[in-house]
């Protein structure tokens, strides 16, 4: 008697050119590789198997993620592994600022797991590493990455209070999509997340990024926008989703590099200081460039009023 068959995986959509990238083998991603290895840290880079990984590592650019490497919530997009955390690492922002010094980083992107399980989300850790960051690389211009922190009492204040050059909270996807794609988050809270940095110092430029391909209409993506704008984020990044496996949030569509470029013309529309709109667009992605021009934007902006 024949042998059932097991049920065939989904198989992913084929990628078309203009979103396909080289597979990482140059030596400095080796070295890149290694060295996070010996100084045990964790990459976003790997850990949510970004497609830029070869590009980035052999400019030796690493974003580097603090808090272990597993998350407390399962966020259907993410390639992160999910269970329970281990113990924070002491000496984590002392190895995470001996790898900004190797590398020899002028800009660097910190990110990190969410950590629910912690009193204050894992906020302290983050003022730990920006204060190493600071006393060993004291030029290198920091941005952070973080979770929502979800509300824990003073958290926020306390990154702020630290002054990273950048605070970044990605709000992911339009709101529709939240009980899918974010259930662990809620979208208003991440908005607010980012309206109090503002509010706190107004000199924290302020980021955050959605992706597209998960079934979100246009006039949502303006929305989302729209809703930014009102909380004084100066950057907005706009990428592809790409699904990392099987069991993950299916992929609705590629969006074409023409309508990356109309979401571009929009967000510039509406006000913001710097915009990255493009299929492989990740929230640390060319970081240190757009810092650069984000910065010039505002000093831009300031002579204009200055100048009235």
């Amino acid at each position: 008697m024949d042998q059932p068959k097991e049920a065939e995986a989904p198989r992913f959509a084929r990628k078309p050119d203009w979103i396909r990238v080289k597979a990482p083998v140059s030596r400095e991603y080796n070295e890149t590789r290694k060295m996070m290895r010996e100084l045990k840290l964790h990459t976003v880079c790997e850990e949510a198997a970004c497609p830029n990984i070869g590009e980035c590592w052999k400019q030796k650019h690493a974003t580097i993620m603090i808090l272990g490497d597993t998350c407390t919530r399962a966020c259907a997009f993410c390639n992160v592994k999910t269970g329970r955390p281990m113990a924070v690492d002491p000496l984590e922002p002392l190895h995470t600022a001996e790898a900004c010094a190797a590398m020899g980083l002028s800009h660097i992107v910190i990110t990190s797991v969410d950590r629910d399980d912690l009193e204050d989300g894992g906020a302290d850790q983050f003022v730990r590493v920006i204060e190493a960051l600071r006393a060993k690389s004291p030029q290198t211009t920091i941005e952070i990455l973080t979770p929502d922190f979800r509300n824990k009492p003073g958290a926020i204040e306390k990154v702020a209070a630290a002054k990273p050059d950048v605070f970044n909270h990605n709000l992911e996807t339009v709101p529709r999509n939240y009980p899918k794609i974010r259930p662990g988050a809620r979208y208003y809270h991440s908005l607010r997340l980012l309206d109090k940095v503002k509010q706190i110092d107004p000199s924290i430029f302020t980021k955050s990024g959605i992706m597209v391909g998960l079934g979100e209409e246009r006039m949502e993506v303006s929305q989302v926008m729209d809703d930014m704008r009102m909380a004084d984020i100066d950057f907005i990044t706009i990428g592809q989703y790409l699904q990392p496996t099987p069991r993950h949030t299916k992929l609705d569509r590629f969006v074409t590099p023409d309508e990356f470029k109309a979401y571009e013309r929009m967000a510039k529309g509406k006000g913001f200081l710097m915009v990255s709109a493009t299929p492989l667009t990740r929230s640390s992605y060319l970081a240190g460039d757009d810092f650069a021009k984000l910065r010039a934007a505002r000093e831009a902006q300031l002579n204009a009023k200055a100048a009235k």
